[in-house]
């Protein structure tokens, strides 16, 4: 169980330094749409992969913050509910849905982005529009993000797993929605 946890780890760290590090893409895309819209009311001119940029800078944070966010435990989940049961029942029930949902979609997601992915980077595919750019990046954002999402699955399996079976402490910071022990726990 310590390689896996070890393994854990270097999937946690990776995935946070990828997660921040995306997050500046955001201020280069702003600059952009920003520059873009300038130079469209101002001068009369604008481009098309101005605007693809954009989308790709978008795209490409958002393909790559997702495993950040289920880290980080800041997925989208419904609390009226889960706020009522208690954090091993949570616990119990993430190990189930990462087991039969999550690491099912991001395995599939990622075994069919590859074959998509490479087919756009060998042909050069452009984009159809006028002034649009390659697209082989925004398919490589996919790629890399469902392969990210797919190995931070593989890592919160391992620590719900070790947590509920009292290998390691929860490392989780976020104890947000956690409701005081009802009398009959006590």
């Amino acid at each position: 169980m310590g390689a896996l946890i070890a393994f854990s780890r270097i999937v946690d760290a990776t995935t946070t330094a990828i997660g921040k590090s995306v997050s500046w893409l955001l201020l280069a895309a702003v600059l952009i749409s920003a520059g873009n819209a300038v130079l469209r009311k101002a001068l009369d001119m604008s481009s098309n992969a101005w605007l693809e940029v954009q989308w790709y800078l978008f795209g490409t944070v958002f393909m790559l913050a997702s495993a950040y966010a289920l880290l980080k435990n800041e997925h989208v989940r419904i609390d009226i509910l889960s706020s009522t049961w208690s954090k091993k029942t949570r616990d119990t029930i993430d190990l189930i849905l990462h087991i039969l949902f999550l690491l099912p979609f991001a395995s599939l997601m990622t075994w069919l982005a590859w074959p998509w992915f490479w087919r756009s980077f060998f042909s050069g595919e452009v984009s159809s529009n006028a002034g649009g750019l390659i697209i082989w990046p925004a398919k490589l954002a996919v790629l890399l993000g469902f392969a990210l999402l797919l190995l931070q699955a593989i890592s919160e399996i391992i620590k719900r797993f070790a947590v509920l079976t009292g290998k390691m402490e929860d490392p989780r910071e976020d104890t947000a929605g956690e409701m005081p022990p009802a009398a009959s726990e006590v």
